[in-house]
């Protein structure tokens, strides 16, 4: 027989957890189906074991960088082992802890496979070897996206990784070759050219992070190839083969075809939802031609009763709007007269790169592709003493400003915890602030904040 609950959550990526203690504080009689592990990409594949071994490629780039600042060491080698232990001892504290608040919050944790039989109803292969049926007055889909594979001859007969895969590498490749030229690619690359790989990224855009404005990418761009990575800009693979003792790839861009020769093969080329295990049709849900759920600006699917959150529904795929969306969702049900929405937020991310881009608002582009009559305020990070006092001064600062009103759309720091300098933006923007107050505030000397003040004394273009 069924078994009824108030709501049942699929998935549980970083809406999920909070969504479903905030219901049962609420009194609701809560499921949490997860077919793998408790935190969703954020926790297990992605920001948490990502940047933790991102911290472990700094410290070997400053350690060799130590002769710059006058400090004196020996030879340094890289332990994988340990750097793979570390980062999932990390993980394994933060998954626990997820889970312990789901379990202290009285929901009720199913380990399974589940899929839609109706428009209130789910089926749970579980892992043990059952079979549940459940319905519920309100589902809730958090189920993810998964790393995408690129198409080209060969490449399915080859041992590849992914940003998932890579991470439990025990050896340092000796020369990685990475299809994508987006942050998954970015970030990987950089870092295990700092363990002390060859690394050559294969993009087919003209730039990459081909969201991001042409003048950013390029610095980006030179900064990588600075630290010694290849970038081949507007080449694809066109066939691929196993050596032996490594990958054989041959790629085509505007010299023409060349081989490449590596040890090891990350795909970084994007990611799909998982909304293809869930029978979304048994219950009517629409999606897009690339198979993300479709919502509203209240995250309400086409069904009456069914939600969609996070990266399953398209959009930003950042852990952070996976959290706001819980918020919206949850003002909306439990607070009476609440109205929340997706509409007009403002969008921050970071690329933990090294040194950082941290982005929020509009880009430069965006701005001019709606014909706003805009200021652009941009200077380099050699001009900001506390970068330069650091020894840390690659990048550039960048904010995009209405030139009518002085309010700030938007901004890019490419440089040195350029994700929080970001987020003084975020604020000033979030104030509705114009510029100036940035220009002519008062901030500690020698800090990098300050650097506003020289940011908009530039003359803008």
């Amino acid at each position: 027989m069924a078994e009824h609950y108030d709501a049942v959550i699929l998935g549980s990526g970083q809406a999920a957890g909070p969504l479903a203690t905030a219901l049962t504080g609420a009194g609701w009689k809560v499921a949490l189906i997860e077919q793998e592990h408790v935190g969703g990409t954020c926790i297990n594949e992605g920001c948490t074991p990502t940047k933790t071994m991102v911290a472990s490629g700094r410290v070997a780039y400053l350690a060799r960088r130590a002769a710059d600042y006058g400090v004196r060491t020996g030879d340094i080698s890289i332990d994988m082992t340990k750097i793979r232990q570390r980062k999932r001892d990390i993980v394994d504290s933060f998954r626990g802890g997820s889970e312990r608040r789901i379990k202290e919050g009285q929901v009720d944790l199913i380990n399974g496979r589940a899929s839609f039989t109706g428009p209130d109803s789910v089926e749970v292969r579980t892992n043990s070897g059952e079979t549940r049926q459940l319905t519920a007055r309100k589902i809730f889909i958090n189920a993810g996206a998964r790393p995408s594979t690129p198409q080209a001859p060969g490449l399915e007969n080859l041992t590849a990784f992914n940003s998932t895969s890579i991470m439990e590498l025990d050896v340092v490749p000796g020369h990685l070759l990475i299809l994508g030229g987006g942050y998954i690619g970015l970030e990987f690359g950089q870092l295990f050219r700092r363990l002390g790989s060859r690394v050559t990224i294969v993009q087919r855009g003209k730039q990459l992070l081909p969201k991001e404005d042409p003048d950013i990418a390029e610095e980006i761009t030179g900064i990588l190839k600075e630290d010694g990575l290849e970038i081949l800009l507007e080449t694809s693979a066109v066939a691929a083969r196993s050596t032996g003792g490594g990958i054989g790839l041959t790629v085509r861009g505007p010299a023409g075809e060349q081989e490449l020769t590596g040890s090891h093969l990350l795909e970084a080329a994007g990611r799909v939802p998982n909304s293809d295990t869930l029978n979304l049709a048994a219950a009517g849900i629409k999606t897009d031609s690339h198979g993300f759920i479709k919502v509203n600006d209240r995250l309400e699917t086409n069904v009456p009763g069914v939600y969609a959150l996070g990266d399953i529904k398209g959009g930003p795929a950042f852990t952070h709007i996976s959290y706001d969306d819980f918020r919206i969702v949850r003002e909306n049900l439990l607070q009476e007269g609440k109205q929340l929405s997706t509409a007009g937020r403002i969008l921050p991310y970071t690329v933990f790169i090294d040194p950082q881009l941290g982005r929020v608002g509009l880009s430069e582009t965006e701005a001019r592709a709606q014909d706003r009559d805009i200021a652009v305020y941009k200077m380099p990070m050699s001009y900001v003493a506390r970068a330069l006092e650091l020894d840390e001064s690659r990048g550039l600062m960048k904010a995009v400003v209405d030139a009518g009103s002085g309010q700030i759309l938007g901004g890019a720091i490419l440089g040195i915890e350029g994700g929080e300098m970001m987020a003084v933006l975020q604020m000033a923007m979030l104030g509705k602030l114009p510029y100036t107050v940035l220009k002519e505030a008062v901030f500690a000397h020698p800090t990098l904040a300050e650097a506003f003040n020289n940011l908009f004394s530039q003359t803008p273009s």
